[in-house]
């Protein structure tokens, strides 16, 4: 976060006011130091290192920011971040509107302790408005982007390792119809998701990559669209009720498509009035939200895709949702700031209206358990919301930097937050905490 001996934690436009996708600098204080000492000065503070949960506790800031050098304290910084983040918006004021609706929900709580934070991990950002760009596929394993490649995170040994490059020339070595064997050079990834063994990436153009993590190289290449507006926004994978594979992509061109693993043949190609931006399908496979550029969302027969319900609330555009376990709820985050918690039995209004701090929501997950429900804002802020407690109680992680995605894996004992900086992105790591954790201290 920094240049030419600034401190850049934020974000800011060319009338002042902090935005996404910008910088804001915070200078550092150099105490009468000359030219040679404060150069010294800078190259120490930038130093890259990890910060671990017992240098947490010993008062090590979690990001390994140096407040006690800057001329600015954390907590004036924070204060000056939410009240100049300019959230980005289609419609101008949408998150004013809704701060009325929302429900008030004291923070406090704490469902999950700081483990680790990864300086070494950068991940990226590779469009402003999508950032579900960090995948957890156990405890211990994460997927993130970082340049032009998907990258593996072992919390247990911090080794990176790469898992696939984009940036040159991706060509299947597996044959199935409709596949492109010439493959793609270049790919400007969007969006991708791990899950099931597979690895799914989509592109700008509507480049559809596909990789299983237990073989070399690539399975399938595919080109979903050739419309002008062919921005891959969103994949989620699963397993259908007998067992396959399956995964669902949602694109800017308006259309959700659904596809199977076994031979990547497209079984489902749905239209909708405008550019779809999420899709999150029921645990019984029967129902799937449709989200995107619309105030309103959609409650859709996965099978058929005919509109069961309209979701009205929202009053800008949504690019996150996400089903409770049990089926019977799901959630929708928007960039009028808020994250709307809907009853699939009655969808004449939501249950909850839950409140952003500075951003649109982003990124939405419920626990496997059901327990929580998580969701991220664009920079600075991830909500973990007690379902058992009918959202009632929170807890918030306050950090400084644009998110890039967050996941939970499996078993939801490991949350982990990409954050993007250029200086200080790193991958923070959060352990669930349980009732007997006090017995870790005698240990």
């Amino acid at each position: 976060m920094s240049l030419n001996g600034v401190e850049e934690l934020g974000y800011i436009d060319e009338e002042g006011e902090i935005e996404e996708g910008e910088f804001v600098d915070v200078e550092y204080p150099n105490g009468g130091m000359n030219g040679e000492e404060e150069d010294d000065e800078y190259a120490q503070l930038m130093r890259i290192t990890d910060t671990s949960a017992e240098e947490a506790r010993k008062g090590k800031d979690i990001q390994g920011i140096p407040w006690d050098r800057l001329q600015t304290t954390r907590q004036e910084y924070r204060k000056i971040r939410v009240e100049q983040y300019k959230n980005y918006e289609n419609f101008p004021n949408s998150g004013e509107l809704v701060e009325k609706t929302c429900q008030q929900v004291k923070k406090g709580s704490t469902y999950y302790d700081f483990q680790y934070n990864a300086r070494s991990v950068n991940p990226l950002i590779l469009h402003f408005q999508l950032r579900n760009l960090v995948w957890a596929t156990s405890k211990h394993d994460v997927y993130f982007m970082s340049n032009a490649s998907v990258f593996h995170w072992s919390s247990l040994s911090h080794k990176l390792r790469e898992v696939l490059n984009f940036s040159g020339q991706v060509t299947p070595i597996e044959r199935y119809p409709k596949s492109v064997q010439e493959g793609f050079f270049g790919v400007n990834v969007t969006t991708f998701t791990v899950g099931e063994g597979l690895l799914v990436a989509g592109g700008f153009q509507g480049e559809l990559i596909c990789k299983a993590l237990d073989r070399q190289g690539v399975c399938f290449c595919a080109r979903t669209t050739f419309e002008e507006n062919a921005i891959t926004n969103a994949i989620e994978i699963y397993k259908d009720l007998s067992g396959g594979t399956h995964f669902m992509i949602s694109n800017n061109d308006c259309g959700v498509r659904e596809y199977d693993v076994e031979k990547y043949q497209l079984l489902n190609h749905f239209r909708f009035p405008w550019s779809v931006n999420h899709t999150s399908i029921s645990p019984d496979r029967k129902l799937m939200t449709v989200v995107g550029d619309d105030r309103d969302g959609l409650l859709v027969d996965s099978q058929n895709g005919k509109v069961i319900s309209t979701l009205a609330g929202h009053v800008d555009y949504s690019f996150a949702s996400a089903w409770h376990p049990s089926g019977l709820y799901f959630a929708t985050g928007n960039q009028d700031k808020s994250c709307r918690v809907w009853d699939a039995r009655n969808l004449s209004s939501s249950l909850s209206v839950l409140k952003g701090n500075i951003g649109a929501i982003r990124s939405v997950h419920y626990s496997s358990d059901g327990q929580f429900l998580y969701f991220a804002e664009a920079a600075d802020f991830v909500h973990v919301y007690n379902t058992a407690l009918n959202y009632s109680k929170r807890q918030e992680i306050d950090f400084f930097g644009e998110i890039s995605g967050i996941s939970m894996g499996p078993d939801d004992e490991s949350l982990y937050i990409g954050v993007w900086d250029r200086i200080y992105a790193s991958l923070l790591e959060f352990r669930r905490r349980h009732a007997y954790d006090y017995l870790d201290s005698f240990v």
